[in-house]
């Protein structure tokens, strides 16, 4: 398991902007492309460039908060 794959990644479309959009709050603001697929791969490469950085600097990587919603019925 990668130290990125513990942060939550996700892919949704933008009404407003007409893409798609990556997120993964905990570590960076978000990627923006047309395919969903091939987003989701470069959001997956993105965290893992950040968890690097921090690495790289010594640096703490931010504590995991962001979490998929749970069915609570």
């Amino acid at each position: 398991m990668k130290e990125g794959d513990g942060y939550h990644k996700w892919i949704e479309w933008s009404n407003e902007d007409k893409v798609y959009l990556g997120k993964c709050p905990d570590l960076i603001t978000g990627i923006h492309g047309y395919d969903p697929v091939a987003l989701y791969g470069e959001l997956c490469q993105v965290v893992e460039d950040v968890v690097m950085h921090f690495k790289s600097e010594g640096r703490p990587l931010p504590p995991v908060h962001v979490r998929p919603m749970q069915d609570v019925a």
